[in-house]
């Protein structure tokens, strides 16, 4: 992962998005955005914090404050567990990781996350296998996200692939699901479509 440059310098308001905060709000997950009062504690709590570029507390105010480019295209959403230890502690009972999976929701969309990074690849190429086939092959997708991120890897992680295949841990074969796999992207399209309509909405009211 390449280190984050750090630039000091002003930004004018002329630079930001005003409209930031307000499209992670209305997104699933962000309702609570603006609920922070920025005490630190999920900063103090998250485990992963230190190899963060930006802890939790400082990317809800550079959210709420419209600086779009550099929060999603830090690592510090990506590096989230999801351990949801943030929420637990968080005074105001915000759903913070929630907030995180928004912000990689348009980390996604906007394809502004951070260049030769695996998390947001495999985030896809597992989507739209399942959303192809009903079900994810472990083999097929490593290696797509491998080669779009850093195929280097994927040589050097040959031979643990090779050792998984003679002990039948990994298939070549692609597993097909019980059932049609179009009842899946069925599923899947009218999840997206319903959520999406839920987040216009929402978009409306703010």
């Amino acid at each position: 992962m390449r280190p984050l440059k750090i630039e000091r310098r002003i930004k004018y308001e002329s630079e930001v998005n005003p409209n930031f905060g307000k499209e992670i709000a209305s997104m699933t997950g962000g309702e609570d955005l603006y609920s922070c009062i920025q005490c630190g504690t999920c900063s103090s709590t998250c485990p992963m914090s230190i190899y963060m570029h930006y802890t939790p507390r400082r990317v809800i105010a550079m959210t709420r404050a419209g600086f779009d480019k550099e929060v999603l295209s830090n690592n510090t959403v990506w590096l989230c567990a999801s351990c949801y230890q943030c929420s637990v502690d968080c005074p105001k009972e915000i759903r913070i990781t929630d907030v995180m999976y928004a912000l990689k929701r348009k980390a996604i969309e906007r394809k502004m996350y951070p260049r030769g990074f695996a998390v947001p690849a495999l985030a896809k190429e597992f989507y739209n296998a399942v959303h192809r086939s009903g079900r994810s092959n472990e083999i097929h997708t490593v290696t797509k996200v491998f080669l779009k991120t850093n195929p280097l890897k994927l040589i050097k992680n040959a031979v643990m692939g090779i050792r998984l295949l003679l002990k039948g841990r990994l298939q070549l074969k692609i597993e097909k699901m019980e059932g049609d796999p179009a009842e899946v992207r069925d599923l899947l399209d009218a999840v997206r479509k319903k959520r999406k309509g839920l987040e216009e909405a929402a978009a409306n009211n703010h």
